[in-house]
C-alpha cells in the first residue's frame, strides 16, 4: 500500500504552477483511483488544459463527506530555494518542496485513504474534490460547484484540506479583488497644470481607500475571532506614467477587500465610486473626457459556520480537539457553502506560515497525524 509521503512526493513532482496544465497531475489521480475501482469525473476548464476531480466511494444514494482541496500551487520564480521545489526532500522530519504544505500534503492524506476506503462497507460515502487555480481567486472550483449542483444527493459535509495544522476552522473573510483605471489627460510637463495627471487621480484613489480603512476599522463590523478582527482593503500595486516630462494620462492599480462577515464589500464598493465621481468631478472643467473606472477582476465569499453546527462537532471529534478558530487566509469554503449549501469547515495538515515561501514544508508528524485523522473519519462513515 502507498503511503501518503509516498504520495506527495510524486503530487510535487508535478509543477501544477496556477494557469499551467494541471492535467498530469490530474491524470495520476484518476489512475490512482481506477487502479481501486474508483470511477472519476473530470470539469475541465474552457481550455481543456485544467480541469477538476470529483470522485464518490460508497453509496451515492446517502449524503457524505467531502475531502477538498486545490491542485495549483504559486510560483517559485524569484525565490532562493535550496534544492529543486519540484523535488520533494525530506530533511529533519520535514517534507520539502513547494505545493507541500499548500496544499498537497492534504491530497496525498486523502489518496492513501482510498485502497482503505473501498475495503469497507460505508454506510455514507467519501466524495473527493480537487480543483484548480484555486489560488487565482478560487477560480476552477466554480465549475465543479455548477456540475454538483445538479446531483441529487449532494454531501452533507465538506472539509477543506488547507493548512490549519489540524486545527478546525469555522470561518474566512471574503475576497473582493480588482483594478482602479484613472484616465487623465496627457501633455508636455512644461504645461503640466494644462493637462490632468493621471497619477495624481490615483494618488486620491489611495487616499480615499486608506481614509475609508481608517473608518471601517474603527466603526465598521468586528470578528475578534480574527488577528485583524475588522474589513481590510489594500492598495497592491500600481502602474502609471511613460517619462518624466510627459504629464501621464493613465495610472492603474490594483486593490482588494478582504470582508468580515458583518460588512458588505458592495457597500464599501459603491463608497470608492462615489469618490472616485468626486475625484473626476474636480478636473472635467478641464478634461471632459477624465474618468475614473473601477472593475472587479475576481470575488470569493467569507466562510462562517456557526460553532454550534453538527459539522463542527462532527470534525472536532475526529481530531480530538474541542477548540476552533478562524484563519486569515482564503479558501474554496465559503463558495461550497453559499452556492452548493454544504455545512463546511477547513482543516488539514500543515502550516499556513510555510506556504507561498522559498523552502515551503510540511512536517512528517502532521502528515501522520492527518492519517489517522482521515482513517477516523473513515471509522464514522462505516458505521
Amino acid at each position: 500500500m502507498t503511503s501518503s509521503i509516498e504520495i506527495l512526493g510524486r503530487l510535487i513532482a508535478e509543477p501544477t504552477v496556477s494557469l499551467r496544465s494541471n492535467l498530469d497531475l490530474i491524470g495520476y489521480v484518476q489512475e490512482f483511483l481506477a487502479r481501486y475501482g474508483v470511477a472519476s469525473r473530470l470539469v475541465h476548464d474552457e481550455t481543456g488544459k485544467r480541469a477538476n476531480l470529483h470522485a464518490v466511494i460508497g453509496p451515492q444514494d446517502v449524503p457524505g463527506v467531502m475531502l477538498s482541496g486545490h491542485t495549483d500551487v504559486v510560483p517559485v520564480e524569484g525565490q532562493d530555494w535550496s534544492h529543486d521545489p519540484f523535488a520533494m526532500v525530506e530533511r529533519d522530519g520535514r517534507l520539502y518542496g513547494r505545493g507541500t504544505a499548500d496544499m498537497k500534503g492534504f491530497l496525498a492524506c486523502v489518496m492513501a485513504l482510498v485502497p482503505a476506503a473501498v475495503e469497507r462497507r460505508l454506510a455514507r460515502p467519501i466524495h473527493i474534490a480537487f480543483s484548480y487555480d484555486e489560488e487565482l481567486g478560487c477560480i476552477g472550483v466554480r465549475r465543479l460547484i455548477d456540475v454538483m449542483a445538479e446531483m441529487p444527493v449532494k454531501p452533507a459535509f465538506c472539509i477543506v484540506g488547507e493548512p490549519t495544522s489540524l486545527d478546525v476552522a469555522i470561518g474566512h473573510k471574503g475576497k473582493t479583488g480588482g483594478h482602479i483605471a484613472c484616465h487623465g489627460l496627457e501633455c508636455h510637463s512644461s504645461l503640466a497644470p494644462t493637462g490632468v495627471n493621471a497619477i495624481y487621480m490615483a494618488a486620491d484613489m489611495i487616499a480615499a481607500i486608506r481614509t475609508l480603512q481608517e473608518e471601517v476599522s474603527r466603526t465598521g463590523a468586528r470578528d475578534e475571532a480574527y488577528d485583524i478582527p475588522y474589513t481590510t482593503l489594500h492598495v497592491g500595486t500600481i502602474e502609471g506614467g511613460t517619462a518624466l516630462n510627459i504629464v501621464p494620462s493613465l495610472c492603474r492599480l490594483a486593490f482588494e477587500i478582504r470582508n468580515v462577515s458583518g460588512d458588505d464589500p458592495q457597500a464599501l464598493l459603491d463608497r470608492l465610486r462615489d469618490e472616485a465621481d468626486r475625484i473626476v468631478a474636480g478636473v472635467r472643467e478641464r478634461h471632459p473626457a477624465a474618468a475614473i473606472d473601477i472593475e472587479i477582476d475576481n470575488a470569493y465569499p467569507g466562510l462562517d459556520t456557526d460553532p454550534d453546527a453538527e459539522i463542527v462537532s462532527f470534525v472536532k471529534s475526529l481530531t480530538g480537539r474541542n477548540s476552533h478558530l478562524k484563519v486569515p487566509f482564503g479558501t474554496e469554503g465559503g463558495l461550497f457553502q453559499q452556492r452548493l449549501h454544504v455545512p463546511t469547515v477547513v482543516c488539514g495538515p500543515g502550516d499556513i506560515a510555510q506556504a507561498h515561501k522559498p523552502d515551503e514544508f510540511i512536517a512528517v508528524d502532521q502528515m501522520a497525524r492527518c492519517d489517522v485523522f482521515l482513517a477516523a473519519l473513515l471509522d464514522r462513515l462505516s458505521e
